[in-house]
């Protein structure tokens, strides 16, 4: 199961997200719930860096478990294209969620 973390700080604001795990519901190759949240996040970062012209930390890990983890806490947070980039990930989280629960779970925290 994908277990995803998305924590805000106490305005509301995104201020990093994590995914670990993989949702093993089909193939390799053929598994539509990982297809969907590896697309949701990579397209999430690279509108951060080439939209919002931001260098979010990044750290991953393919092979021991799943790992991506994005940092925008030395960003600026108030940027309207890095919260809109977050916002639209957030969503696209929660719709696969709400459609795949036995794959993929997303919590939020405040920090």
């Amino acid at each position: 199961m994908i277990q995803a973390m998305i924590t805000r700080n106490p305005a509301g604001q995104v201020t990093s997200f994590r995914l670990t795990g993989h949702a093993d519901s089909g193939a390799y190759g053929q598994d539509i719930v990982c297809a969907a949240v590896s697309v949701l996040a990579i397209s999430t970062i690279n509108g951060i860096e080439q939209v919002a012209h931001l260098k979010p930390a990044i750290q991953s890990d393919e092979t021991n478990g799943g790992l991506l983890i994005a940092d925008f806490t030395k960003l600026d947070l108030a940027n309207s294209q890095l919260q809109t980039l977050l916002a639209s990930f957030t969503l696209g989280l929660n719709d696969v969620a709400t459609n795949y629960a036995d794959y993929i779970r997303v919590r939020e925290q405040i920090r």
